[in-house]
């Protein structure tokens, strides 16, 4: 009777215990250059992002390359964590419903 509880706790750990080798299930790199890019990617514990970047004000004193994106993770917890940003002559500036907000 033991060994019959024992084998269906033992098989549900191992079904959540954190994966420690992820593979790469989707990547795309698109429109790489000198004006901006745009890519993405997925792997297989969770983990996904896309991220696209565009130079603005090109040749001037002012040129920046301005970025917008977001990424998500699997927390320790259970929980995925989504995170959107846009990165430009502002600074970086994530978005997310975990982080705090400045008052």
């Amino acid at each position: 009777m033991k060994v019959i509880l024992v084998l269906p706790i033992t098989f549900a750990l191992v079904l959540t215990a954190p994966q420690k080798d992820a593979t790469i299930i989707k990547s795309n790199l698109e429109n790489i250059g000198i004006d901006g890019y745009n890519f993405q990617y997925e792997t297989s514990n969770g983990i996904a992002a896309d991220e696209q970047g565009q130079l603005k004000n090109a040749g001037s004193e002012n040129e920046v390359m301005a970025v917008r994106g977001q990424f998500k993770y699997l927390g320790p917890d259970g929980v995925t964590y989504t995170i959107t940003y846009t990165a430009d002559e502002n600074g970086f500036q994530p978005q997310g419903a975990h982080l705090p907000v400045a008052p």
